[in-house]
């Protein structure tokens, strides 16, 4: 049998040696985008003209885009979030997606606790502070132990931050659309509406795909529910938030800080935003520890490796 033509469009897993050699390892025919440049539109269509199968990133999967591919079988997902794939019109044409949701979650819930107690702490502006003006004042925040954390996705990332939270001893509020009560009392967390989390938590971190249902869903008025003195976290999609509400309500001091990994348009480039005072951000960066690049980046090879040995 001809071995199958598979081509990788994700920049990151391109750039990574031992992925690069595992995927080639696994087949002999395969191609990487090495231009540095994330492909959409006509560049896409051409990357994967006469392609098998193929490992995407952050690329647009689209109905128009599978139609000008035919010979696409598989679309394998490097990376957990799937906003950038249509589907139902992979569904529709018989276009398999090779995805395993939370094989990155360890890392990402990890950098979710960094950031509560970076920003509770005080740690991640002072330091700022010190570093800019020398200032040397002496102000620790407060332990996150003890306070109100309010939880909205409690899906895979989500349930590793609640295990990750449990020896702090804080009061953990949780919000999903899906019913999981038996989950949150054997985790001794407390069920509550969008509005009791905004209105309770000093600390609230989304943790939710990113989907019409989501997005937006941080706007000007569920920032002004919250306390003036808590903090919102965000290292799931930028879409699930309103960037320019934010930027008000922090410019406002309607909540005390915020700390995001993601954002509407990746660069981001309003450079008032970025600098922010009470604003500390990284540049989508929740996924990327080594063990998560690893596990995302076999996930997909390994879907492909099953798709074309049935």
């Amino acid at each position: 049998m001809t071995a199958p033509v598979v081509k990788v469009a994700s920049r990151s897993f391109s750039k990574h040696p031992v992925l690069r050699q595992e995927i080639s390892d696994a087949f002999a025919n395969v191609t990487f985008n090495d231009g540095g440049a994330t492909l959409d539109g006509d560049e896409l269509v051409a990357f994967f003209q006469g392609v098998e199968g193929g490992v995407i990133g952050l690329e647009p999967i689209t109905g128009s885009f599978l139609d000008q591919c035919p010979d696409l079988k598989i679309v394998s997902k490097y990376g957990v979030g799937l906003d950038s794939v249509d589907q139902d019109a992979c569904r529709d044409r018989g276009v398999r997606v090779g995805w395993t949701g939370g094989v990155n979650r360890r890392g990402v819930a990890e950098m979710a606790l960094c950031l509560m107690i970076g920003l509770q702490r005080n740690i991640l502006f002072s330091e700022r502070r010190l570093r800019a003006e020398g200032n040397w004042e002496k102000d620790g925040g407060t332990q996150i132990s003890g306070h109100a954390i309010g939880i909205i996705g409690v899906g895979h990332i989500g349930k590793e931050l609640i295990s990750l939270l449990q020896p702090f001893g804080c009061q953990i509020l949780v919000n999903d659309i899906i019913d999981q009560a038996d989950y949150y009392r054997k985790q001794d967390v407390t069920e509550a509406s969008k509005e009791e989390i905004f209105r309770s938590a000093d600390i609230v971190t989304v943790h939710t795909p990113l989907d019409d249902k989501t997005r937006h869903m941080i706007n000007a008025d569920t920032l002004g529910q919250m306390k003036p003195t808590s903090y919102f976290i965000n290292i799931a999609r930028g879409g699930i938030v309103n960037q320019a509400d934010l930027k008000t309500a922090l410019k406002s001091g309607v909540i005390a800080g915020a700390a995001i990994d993601v954002f509407d348009v990746e660069p981001c480039e309003d450079k008032e935003f970025l600098g922010l005072p009470n604003l500390y951000c990284t540049p989508h960066t929740g996924g990327s520890a080594e063990e998560s690049i690893l596990a995302m980046g076999r996930s997909a090879i390994g879907h492909l490796v099953e798709h074309f040995n049935r």
